[in-house]
This record gives C-alpha cells, structure tokens and sequence, in this order.
C-alpha cells in the first residue's frame, strides 16, 4: 500500500504546472482504476455561529458541508452562510441525488442535474460547496493533494488581503496611528481593502442617499482620506478600494481618476453586478485597474466582462460561482485573455484554506480576501501550528485533499444554537 501510495504521488508530481489543455489527464487516468470503488453514502452540514468584530459589524455563520462515504473517506468544505438564506436546506434538498454516486465523477455530479444553470431549480451556492468538498474527497481517496488533481501548483504560498482600516481617513493622526498598528500586526499583511465612507445630509448638502452620484464634497473627502492613508503606509503596503456597487458610470470614472496618485491595486465594484457597456467604458477610462466578480455564478456571466476587456480583474468567490472546477475554467479563461485572477472570501478558515489551495493552481494570481488569520478564534477551528499567516502569506496545505483537519472542541465551542458536531 505504501509503495502504491508512493507511486502515486510521483505519477502527479510528474504533471505539476502542465496547461488546462491536459490539467485533467493525471486525474482522469488515476481515476479510471478507483472508478466505481467508492459510493456516496450521505451529505452533512454543520453551521459555525460568527462574531462581530471592528471589521465585520454584522456577525454571519459559515454553513460546513461534508461528504461520506462506504470507504470510511470523507471530504469537507464550506457552503456559504449569511447572507445567504436557504443554503443549508438546499444541501439537504440535493442530497438524494448524491446517495450512491461515484464521488470522483465530479464534473459529472456539478453539472449534469441541471441545478447550476441558471433555470428555476438553480441551487449554486449549495452546489458549490458539496463541489469542493467532493475535490476535499477526491484527494483523499487517491491520497494527494487536491491541488494536484487541479493540474499542479504554481507557487507555495498565496497573498492574503485584509480590511484593516482607519477609523477615520481624514484625520492624519488617526492614519498614522493605525498605520503604526498595521506594521505591528503578527500576520504582516501587507495589502489592506479600504470601503467607501459616504457623507450624510447634515454635513453635506449635497448628499441623496437614493442615487448612484458621489456629491463634490464626498469626492473631494473620500480622495483626501485614501491620500492620508497612503502617506501613512508609505508605498510598502498595497490599497485596494471596495465600492459595493454604489455608482453609476460617470462617477465611476471620476472617482477612479481622483485614485490614481495613491495607485490602488483595483477598484472593485464600482458599477452594478451585471454586465452592460458601461463597464467596458469604465475600465476604458479609468487609470487604476477594475475588479468584479463575487456574485457570478458561473464563468458564463463573466465571459461577456472577459471577451470585452471590461474589467483588468476577475474576482470570484469559489462559494458562488461553482467550486474548483468552474472557477478553474472561469480564471483560464481569463488567462487567455491577459486578465489575472484573485478571490473574494468572506468565509471562515476553511473557505480559506480551500481557497489558497486552489489559487494555487492559477496561474496569473494576485491574492486572496480573508477577514482572519489574525491569531483568534476562527484560526483555531483548524488544527495548526504556530501562525496560519506569516508576512502576509499562507503556506498552501500539501497534505491529501485540502490538507486541512478540524478542532473537534474549537467547532463545538462556536456551533451555532441547535447545531451537533456531524459525527
């Protein structure tokens, strides 16, 4: 067994960094020995309760899904949680069809139910999340690394964005100080997301909280405010700048053309989620790079971004938009066309970490979102070694599947009301 284990390993190793045109072919091959082996035999969920913190105001959950099997072996993953009603029913919902399938064939299994495109019974995020956890699955079974089965890794460790702020950007001492804080961080992340702080009607009159325009006085402030910041860091540290689809397409390039001497890394969503024209003329005119993506759900809705040169960014999260295997074709895709990729995340540890695995795979990578690895209690619900995050790295996990295990105790001290560990 050990030998065969042995061979195996060397088998994958031999295909590491090979194009997407053969990425498949080690797994297919290696596949087609286990091939009818092993039956699904249920689907679990298990719901982490969130915390609030300076960063995230609003507390959210984090919706745990596992695979069984007849073998003994086991994939996890994570669904996503709040927002996002009903994901946790769907998973059970979409169970059934799982219940003695091949749990290799998982191409297969995403798409061929009809539940990911785009008609009535739509069901991503559910899908998304037994998806990866099926690659979790996949990769323990043939005892290799899921980012193998992917088609190699690229780097051996993936950067990390945080949303370590200021409280207020406008007041220059209140930059330098938490930019002091910044330097001191255990983590060393050195590229932080900035939002977008409006004005309100009683210091601006200008203000209408129903349209899409920035008034003269909230441009003027918010362009001071990421200058103060910047002069803080000093040019060591990147910005990025989170708009959540506030505006319309003349402000957009405004504001965009008022941020070119602090040279964010991008502009994230500055426009409406769905494609028009008004994106391509944005990233036309804009002097700092455009980033969507979070709300696709599958590569098709970022195509028409792609093939237009719409955007300088795609930024997906692997929650929505289909798991490794579309997000994998999403972001060749965009390779083709000399676009990079990097990863909205909202999610615990454990999105995290399957997140860094397959941003491996990726070839024209830039980073990855996470509201932790700060040393707290979301680290802990993964057994570890000393800091998850070192100088603003993670170290991509080389063990089989996504290379991570769970702290029984940790997740069962922050189970959500109601909920049991999956035992």
């Amino acid at each position: 067994m050990r030998q065969e284990k042995q061979s195996r390993r060397t088998f994958f190793k031999s295909f590491t960094g090979l194009s997407a045109a053969v990425m498949f072919f080690p797994f297919q091959t290696l596949m087609a020995s286990e091939r009818g082996k092993v039956k699904i035999t249920d689907i679990k969920t298990m719901v982490i309760k969130g915390k609030s913190s300076a960063y995230m105001k609003k507390a959210r959950n984090y919706i745990l899904v596992k695979v069984e099997t007849d073998s003994g072996h086991f994939g996890i993953a994570e669904a996503y949680g709040s927002p996002g009603l009903g994901v946790k029913e769907a998973i059970h919902g979409l169970k059934a069809i799982f219940i003695g399938k091949d749990p290799l064939e998982i191409d297969r299994l995403y798409t061929g139910y009809r539940y990911t495109d785009g008609s009535a019974h739509a069901q991503q995020r559910a899908m998304s999340g037994i998806e990866m956890a099926l690659w979790d699955l996949a990769g323990k079974i043939l005892d290799v690394p899921s980012h193998t089965l992917l088609g190699g890794k690229f780097r051996d460790r993936v950067r990390m964005y945080d949303h370590h702020t200021p409280v207020d950007y406008n007041d220059k001492i209140a930059c330098k100080d938490w930019a002091d804080e910044v330097m001191e961080r255990p983590n060393g992340m050195t590229m932080h997301k900035f939002g977008v702080p409006r004005s309100n009607a009683s210091n601006d009159v200008g203000y209408d909280p129903s349209n899409r325009l920035l008034s003269s006085k909230e441009l003027r402030d918010l362009i001071e405010g990421y200058e103060n910041a910047r002069d803080a860091l000093g040019w060591e540290h990147d910005i990025l700048i989170g708009c959540h689809w506030d505006f319309d397409v003349r402000t957009g390039i405004d504001f965009a053309k008022g941020l070119e001497p602090i040279k964010p890394v991008f502009l994230e969503d500055p426009l409406t989620i769905p494609y028009s024209e008004a994106w391509k003329r944005l990233t036309t005119s804009s002097p700092v790079p455009i980033c969507t993506g979070e709300n696709w759900m599958r590569r098709s809705e970022a195509m028409p971004f792609i093939e237009n040169s719409a955007l300088d960014i795609i930024h997906p999260d692997l929650r929505n938009s289909g798991g490794f295997l579309e997000n994998k074709r999403m972001a060749d895709m965009a390779d083709l066309h000399a676009i990079p990729t990097a990863n909205h995340n909202s999610g615990s540890i454990v999105n995290t970490m399957a997140t860094i695995n397959w941003a491996s795979s990726i070839r024209d990578y830039l980073a990855c979102e996470t509201f932790f690895l700060d040393g707290g209690w979301m680290d802990d619900l993964i057994i570890h070694d000393g800091p998850i995050c070192k100088n603003g790295f993670v170290e991509v996990p080389n063990g089989p599947g996504l290379g991570i295990k769970l702290n029984k105790e940790a997740v069962k001290e922050n189970l959500e009301d109601g909920e049991v560990w999956w035992d």
